[in-house]
């Protein structure tokens, strides 16, 4: 594992308060020094660690290259955790990050807790760096490709027949396409993050996503 990956790592234990908090708080803060950290942002899961990270590749961006630590929550109850090792009484910088919409409460409540600020607001969440998908990025993409184009991902991935076949269980049969097809890439371990990648690397870079695109700008 590199430095980047034995950071996130060591946060991710230090967030979770379990016993060796302390000695994983000690490596967090060694490793920041070591590659130069220069901001934090924190995202829900897996899955928008892989969009972001493919994102910036598209740009020509390196994020780990550029010491800035792209961070799993492991969901967003977690926030108040991460905030609390990465902010003033922690590592020290101020992260910026992803927000599905049905969780803004979590981060408003979090952010004003750790002395980030109060966003009552969309704006204001903005203002602070972290940018609401709506419902969340899995739907943010399929939104930005369209029902075709996500097909068209599938089929290259492989996946059209199982994905055919789960679209005619009964209990499918009455949701819309878009519903389908954000269900189906949550039907498997993985599977979330292995689409979030595809459909980035597939995305027309003009449609990407506003919130993907704001913070990726922002940092």
């Amino acid at each position: 594992m590199d430095d980047m990956g034995e950071f996130r790592r060591a946060v991710t234990e230090w967030a979770a308060r379990r016993a060796g908090a302390a000695q994983s708080a000690v490596e967090a803060g060694e490793l920041a020094a070591r590659i130069g950290l220069r901001t934090v942002v924190l995202v829900e899961g897996d899955s928008d660690l892989r969009a972001l990270d493919t994102l910036a590749a598209r740009r020509g961006r390196n994020l780990a290259a550029e010491a800035v630590a792209v961070l799993p929550l492991g969901g967003a109850t977690n926030i108040g955790h991460f905030l609390s090792v990465c902010g003033p009484k922690g590592l020290g910088v101020t992260p910026v990050g992803l927000c599905d919409v049905g969780e803004m409460g979590h981060f408003q409540r979090a952010l004003e807790r750790e002395g980030f600020g109060t966003a009552r607001t969309q704006e204001e969440l903005e203002f602070l760096g972290y940018y609401l998908c709506d419902a969340d990025l899995e739907d943010e993409l399929i939104r930005a490709l369209g029902p075709a184009g996500v097909e068209r991902v599938i089929a290259s991935e492989d996946e059209l027949r199982p994905f055919r076949t789960f679209q005619n269980q009964p209990f499918q049969r009455e949701r819309t396409i878009e519903q389908q097809l954000r269900r189906f890439m949550g039907t498997h371990s993985g599977r979330k993050a292995q689409y979030a990648q595809a459909m980035v690397e597939s995305l027309d870079l003009d449609r990407t996503p506003r919130p993907l695109e704001r913070l990726l700008a922002r940092v």
